[in-house]
């Protein structure tokens, strides 16, 4: 018998497999002579003969089937019985195969044996014989006697037949032969048939190989499945030829889902798609065919038959759909996979195949692709390449594809959103016109929908779509145009977009549509005749929008850039009577008119408006700028104005003639004098309103369109950027008290239009090169800072004002603050007394954090200065922080950052005379810096972080989330994060110039925060510019589309301005190694942090730099630097140590990052309890331990709660016992349970010296999580190491019933003081408690030790053990029925004397019963 084939070998060893097999017969008919009678009945007096007649079947010759006169099984066991008996056995099993032989020798004999027999037509055997009859050879394999030597048999005689299987009569008869195998009741040596079976693919002709793998599940038992298998899996390794029938065979087994996930990886790394195909047309060599497939061939060097590949996925398909464990072996293989170059088209293809075959799988399809798509993994080159090649297959798919894309797009990750986009482009782009409308009808749908994601992007979908495919978009314009019958549901920002592709389709240069022109100028006028303002609103931007089209320079149609010819006269009249009607429409209402030079604004700003159009637009709108809002400096009567006019923030030298201002207090004063609007519309009657909120979006649109036509020179218009403003003497702001109502109104509608026209000076001139000019806009950076002080205080004077609007694209009560009286809550909660607790000596201390920090919307390090220490001087603090109304203030450009690339001046570099020691020409001061990175920070944040991944403010309204970024929001976050990018060396510079700030300050004052020396409002102001530096840095980093792998160039970029700040000069690393340098850069600043908030800051950024290398390497390094900053005592200038709400948190994240990080968790929270605590209650009340200063008594909660969690967490990772578990791994499991446990009693006991309710709560919550944790993966352990162990069970126990004793008197403290906070703990605690118990005994009774339990009654203690009088009295009689049991002072562990001196457990518990519910 040959040995057993290794099918890791080459195809060498079948030729040796060929000589080993039995010399066969040179001729199939020659043997000996036989006589033949006439009816054709073979006459053997042999052996074989005489058996076979004696069980009945009668050998036939020529083409007559054999005939048997019994049933099947009859003849089985005559045949059995005859050999079993004959006096010559076991000779006479050999002679039986031996004339078997010699009677096969002849083909047609051999052909009427692998036929089926035929009843005998006897009229007496008729009846008793099946209809259908085995053939001769089914037969005898059925007898185990007789089985292997007929086995052999049969596969000595294959090989004959190897060149000529199909014979004259038309049989087949290699396939009869392997038929003969299939469904026998039993095999006698299954191993041996495997190898023989195995040896014959390797030896056999491609057909045969074909029939004898595709057989292989009906040959061989269940038992062999997983064997054959692995021989099969390894087979497709040297013949990727068979990989179909492989396939099929690999179908049709029985293996369980571990073996099939692991066959499928191994499947999936060899196998490739086009090798997989057969190619009847293409006639090669088998050789020449093997060396193809050796090497990885991709689908563009193969000419794949796209129908063959067809073919093989509705097999797989069918092998999916009916057989539940192939598909979950699929998706397991596929999870499995880790890196994104070793998934293959295949992945994708086969998790579409089982989300459109298996509809109960359709989630777990969901999850497996948007978590490869995250970790990006999947990428959307794997789709293209599986829509690129094979098209017909997704062709089939298409309901799948639409369905998942329809699913993405409505997901909060960007990767995601992005992969579903990309779904539906390519399959618009290869698919056909049924799949393209579906596609447009799927997108319309979510348009509209409702769901502002789903909105944005299916949007901008269809925008690329038009822009890329013009021609085969046309058809469904009508489509298209019904989303027009929705914009009550969109947002401006998204009408911009709809009008935006309904105009790229009417005025295409090859497909002009005359049908949406005519439907598009029938709604705009409908909208802007429109009285309502929302409307209004919609026809001004689908006018604007349209202008755009009818006006581009340039237009993107099917994929191409074209350029179009000059404007005509009767286009250009066109266009202008289009900005005429929108102008006459809007004259009256000033908001309206704002929006339409708004919206012109932004249209010039993209640079694709004709020449022509521009023209006309700077033409009447410089005199009307003129006209309107500029007026000679000259003295002005005050008498007519509600407060006296004065000319301020004049940058002109005052001896210069001609010195323009703006008349911004007349032109408000008279507003506020009429009545209303309407009343100076009456008196105008077609003249347009002159008001001031027009001021500023006028300017926009003046500036703009001078610099699109100059080249982006303002000379024309740089005398606004220093002339001055007509307004009021500020000093009133110290005298709000003697001001009425509307005077105190009309300072601040004032102050905010300065403060906008300031801001759009600063838009327009950021740019500019001259050195003069970019000194100005610093100064007018500098005067938007003082005004916003001013404001802050008449905010605070007028509860109730709504300020005058400065984005017109939204509704008016989109963005309204709400203002709290916060002067009057301050007062009340400074003259009323914190309610004392009842909780015990310590009860006020601990809940003194919940009443520190009253200002919660500014941290505690900007509100504490010297001068405001005072009472006296508190009223002057801004109570009314300016972020609630960034929706009344102009938008930045994103151009104005540009300032961040000056240096910073700070008064140190300052000398005695207030000038600048260095001459430098361009400096920003740390306020002007901070007010820029407080917006750069608010616009990142907007950007860049997913909705859902915000918190949404509560009864916050429908598209408020874009109030005061329109312009922003006009800019992919692609282009937000270039450009921000750009600016990371000036932020480094920035950083750096903090970080020296800051240690020079601490060199100055000898290591101490708090020195005299100090300059408070500068270091307040520097720590805070700090902060945002840091946030800023981490908003950028932590952009989720960096996992994108089109997007890693420019993460590489933003890393290497980090990584050349520590080791300069250095190119081309690698992204792993800009990761570590860029994370050892910012790991330096850790020594110059000045407060908490900049160290959560910095930490957080860090994790972010981590979490991109994808490696735990630098957990020690985040362990270490959070404990630094846990270990440092926060103080602020004046002295005083950080404390109050926002400090909590910020301490709450900190720790929780350094127990997610510490390499032990058991024995940081052991480090804590043994040695920070203890040192906090030795100290007095308001000091703190040494060893943590941040551990006080106002923060010790927030210690307690965070330890609990990460105790129960950490619990939670040890492994459940079990029997098999040597000793060694048990043993460590328990000295784990009990580090756990003894940790768990330290904390539980330490409510009796803090006793807040937070604490009490936090112990409730987390006691009872730990309990039930112990229960589920600590006494399994147990119950097998009781006996092994027995001490340390002991102890372990005792531990834990200490704490489960505390929990006890916690509960009844709760009850007492009737807290539902903590009742609503207590009944799930008390049943996991009473489950403790009774899961106690049950392992003692395991470990046959359950005399050794005894139940006790606890009483009903308080958080000290005192014993609860009020239930002393019920619980008499109860104690008398139970007084003959161990006090509840014993031991609950001792040796028991009637176990031979063996300890036992015992456990006590408390019995709650109701006394009168007794009968």
């Amino acid at each position: 018998m040959a040995p057993k084939r290794k099918l890791s070998k080459s195809d060498a060893e079948g030729e040796n497999l060929m000589e080993k097999l039995p010399k066969t017969k040179k001729s199939c008919t020659l043997g000996k002579n036989r006589s033949i009678p006439k009816d054709g009945v073979v006459e053997n007096d042999n052996v074989f003969g005489q058996l076979l007649k004696i069980g009945g079947i009668i050998l036939k010759a020529g083409e007559r089937q054999n005939e048997i006169a019994v049933d099947g099984a009859i003849f089985q066991k005559k045949l059995y019985q005859a050999l079993k008996k004959h006096p010559s056995q076991p000779l006479i099993g050999e002679e039986f195969i031996s004339g078997l032989e010699s009677h096969i020798e002849n083909r047609d004999h051999f052909r009427n044996c692998l036929l089926p027999c035929i009843p005998t037509q006897s009229q007496e055997t008729s009846n008793a014989i099946h209809s259908y009859c085995e053939s001769l050879i089914k037969l005898l394999l059925g007898i185990e006697i007789l089985q292997p030597a007929v086995i052999r048999l049969l596969f000595e005689k294959l090989p004959e037949f190897f060149h000529e299987s199909v014979g004259s009569d038309g049989l087949n008869l290699p396939r009869l032969i392997v038929n003969q195998l299939k469904w026998l009741d039993r095999i006698a040596d299954s191993k041996d048939l495997v190898q023989k079976l195995m040896e014959m693919i390797c030896v056999s002709p491609p057909p045969i190989q074909h029939d004898i793998i595709t057989s292989l599940p009906e040959i061989l038992e269940d038992s062999q499945h997983s064997e054959i298998a692995r021989e099969l899996s390894s087979l497709l390794k040297e013949k990727t030829e068979l990989s179909v029938p492989i396939l099929d065979a690999l179908s049709s087994l029985n293996l369980d889902v571990g073996l099939l996930s692991e066959v499928i990886s191994d499947l999936r790394r060899k196998l490739d798609l086009d090798s997989c195909v057969s190619l009847p047309l293409i006639h090669v060599s088998h050789t020449k065919f093997r060396s193809q497939t050796r090497t990885s061939l991709s689908a563009s060097q193969l000419c794949v038959n796209q129908d063959c590949i067809k073919l093989l996925f509705e097999v797989i398909k069918s092998a999916v759909k009916f057989q539940k464990t192939i598909s979950e072996g699929w998706i397991k293989a596929i999870e499995s996979v880790a890196s994104a170059s070793d998934h293959k088209v295949l992945d994708l293809i086969m998790l579409l195949v089982i989300y459109a075959t298996n509809g109960k799988n359709k989630k777990q399809i969901e999850r497996v692709l948007k978590n490869k798509i995250q970790s990006g993994c999947v990428r959307e080159q794997l789709l293209r390449n599986a829509f690129r090649y094979y098209l017909m297959v997704m062709r089939d798919l298409f309901p799948a594809v639409l369905s998942l894309a329809e699913i993405f797009v409505h997901s909060a990750d960007p990767c995601i959103v992005s992969f579903g986009c990309c779904m539906y482009k390519q399959a618009f782009t290869v698919f056909d016109s049924y799949c393209q409308q579906e596609i447009v009808g799927a997108l319309v749908t979510h348009a509209c929908g409702g769901n502002n994601i789903a909105v944005d992007v299916s949007l901008d979908m269809l925008i690329d779509l038009v822009s890329l495919h013009t021609s085969s978009i046309v058809p469904y314009a009508v489509f298209l145009k019904s989303i027009l019958d929705y914009m009550d549901n969109l947002s401006p920002q998204q009408i911009r977009k709809l009008f935006q592709i309904l105009s790229m389709l009417a005025f295409s240069q090859g497909h002009k549509s005359n049908h949406i022109q005519d439907d598009m100028h029938m709604v705009i006028r409908k909208q802007l005749s429109s009285t309502i303002p929302k409307y209004k609103r919609i026809g001004i931007i689908g006018a604007v929008t349209m202008v755009g089209s009818m006006a581009a320079k340039r237009s993107k149609e099917n994929g191409q850039l074209l350029e179009r010819p000059q404007l005509s006269k009767e286009q250009c009249r066109q266009i202008i009577s289009l900005l005429e009607l929108v102008c006459s429409c809007c004259g009256q209402v000033p908001q309206a008119l704002a929006l339409y030079y708004d919206e012109l604004a932004n249209l010039i700003q993209k640079g694709n408006l004709d020449s022509q159009i521009l023209e006309w637009i700077e033409n009447s709108v410089e005199k009307d700028f003129e006209r309107d809002f500029v007026t000679d400096l000259l003295p002005i009567e005050d008498s007519a104005f509600l407060l006296p006019v004065k000319s301020l923030y004049s940058l002109e030298d005052d001896k210069s003639e001609g010195i323009i201002a703006i008349n911004l207090l007349p032109l408000l004063s008279q507003s506020y004098l009429s009545k209303n609007v309407d009343e100076v519309a009456a008196k105008s009657h077609d003249k347009r309103v002159v008001s001031p909120l027009c001021l500023s979006p006028f300017f926009r649109l003046l500036r703009l369109c001078m610099a699109e036509l100059n080249k982006g020179s303002l000379d024309d218009v740089d005398a606004l950027l220093g002339c001055p403003l007509y307004l009021t003497n500020l000093e009133v702001v110290g005298k709000l008290d003697s001001l009425s109502k509307q005077e105190r109104e009309f300072l601040c509608s004032l102050l905010f239009h300065a403060l906008n026209w300031f801001r759009e000076v600063v838009n327009a001139f950021c740019q500019q090169d001259d050195p003069e000019i970019k000194g100005k806009v610093l100064t007018r950076l500098q005067n938007i800072t003082e005004l916003q002080c001013l404001l802050e205080k008449c905010l605070a004077a007028s509860p109730g004002y709504v300020p005058p609007l400065a984005n017109f694209d939204s509704e008016t009560s989109e963005g309204v603050p709400v203002i709290n009286t916060i002067g009057a809550t301050k007062k009340k909660s400074k003259g009323q007394k914190n309610p004392k607790s009842d909780n015990g000596k310590n009860g006020s201390a601990d809940n003194s954090q919940l009443d520190e920090n009253t200002e919660a919307n500014q941290p505690e390090a900007e509100i504490s200065q010297p001068e405001k220490d005072s009472t006296e001087k508190e009223p002057e603090t801004p109570l009314v922080p300016l972020q609630s109304y960034s929706a009344y203030f102009r938008e930045l450009d994103l151009e104005v950052f540009s300032i961040i690339h000056s240096g910073l001046l700070t008064k140190s570099a300052l000398d005695t005379e207030m000038h600048t020691k260095t001459h430098e020409v361009v400096q920003i001061g740390p306020t002007q810096l901070l007010f820029l990175l407080d917006d750069l920070s608010r616009k990142l944040e907007h950007m860049l972080i997913p909705v859902a991944a915000k918190r949404a403010p509560f009864f916050k309204g429908k598209g408020n989330r874009n109030v005061g970024f329109s312009h922003l929001c006009q800019r992919s976050s692609q282009e937000v994060i270039e450009y921000a990018v750009e600016l990371l060396k000036p932020l480094c510079n920035h950083m750096e110039n903090m970080h020296n700030y800051f240690q020079a300050l601490i060199a100055e004052n000898h290591g101490v925060i708090d020195g005299p020396r100090v300059n408070i409002q500068e270091h307040h102001l520097m720590s805070s510019c700090y902060q945002r530096l840091l946030q800023v840095f981490h908003l950028l980093f932590a952009w989720s589309g960096f996992s994108q792998h089109e997007n890693h160039s420019l993460l590489k970029s933003g890393l290497r301005v980090l990584a050349h700040r520590l080791k300069p000069g250095e190119r081309d690393l690698p992204l792993e190694e800009l990761l570590s340098q860029s994370f050892q850069y910012l790991l330096n600043f850790q020594h110059s942090i000045p407060n908490i908030y900049c160290a959560l800051s910095l930490t957080q950024l860090l994790l972010v730099i981590t979490e991109k290398s994808g490696t735990s390497q630098k957990s020690n390094e985040i362990a270490s630097i959070t404990k630094h900053f846990l270990c440092q005592s926060w103080l602020q200038p004046s002295g005083i140590r950080q404390k109050g709400t926002q400090f909590n948190d910020a301490l709450h994240t900190l720790f929780c990052i350094y127990m997610e990080h510490t390499d032990n968790i058991l024995k940081a929270i052991e480090d804590i309890c043994s040695v920070g605590i203890p040192q906090l209650i030795q100290s007095s009340k308001d000091e703190y331990s040494s060893t943590y200063p941040t551990l006080t008594r106002q923060t010790f909660p927030v210690f307690f709660r965070v330890m609990m969690a990460q105790l129960e967490s950490s619990a939670k990772s040890i492994s459940a016992g079990k029997p098999s578990d040597s000793s060694e791994v048990q043993l460590e499991k328990l000295l784990r349970w009990n580090l756990a446990v003894r940790d768990f009693h330290i904390l539980v006991n330490l409510v009796k010296v803090f006793d807040s309710r937070p604490v009490l709560s936090a112990c409730l919550k987390y006691g009872r999580l730990f309990v039930e944790t112990f229960l589920k993966l600590g006494m399994p352990l147990l119950d097998c190491s009781f006996k092994k162990h027995r001490e340390d069970v002991q102890s372990l126990l005792k531990t834990l019933q200490l704490s489960t004793r505390q929990l006890h008197h916690i509960c009844g403290h709760s009850k007492i003081h009737q807290d539902t906070g903590l009742t609503s703990h207590v009944p799930l605690l008390k049943k996991s408690l009473e489950l403790f118990v009774y899961r106690v005994k049950a392992m003692l009774a395991l470990n046959h030790c359950q005399e050794a339990f005894w139940v006790g009654v606890l009483k009903n203690r308080d958080l000290q053990g005192e014993e609860i009088l009020s239930q002393a009295s019920q619980a008499s009689k109860m104690e008398e029925e139970i007084s003959k049991l161990p006090t509840e002072g014993h031991s609950s562990f001792f040796p028991h004397n009637g176990y031979e001196g063996r300890s036992f457990c015992v456990i006590s518990f408390q019995v709650q019963r109701n006394i009168n519910s007794r009968v």
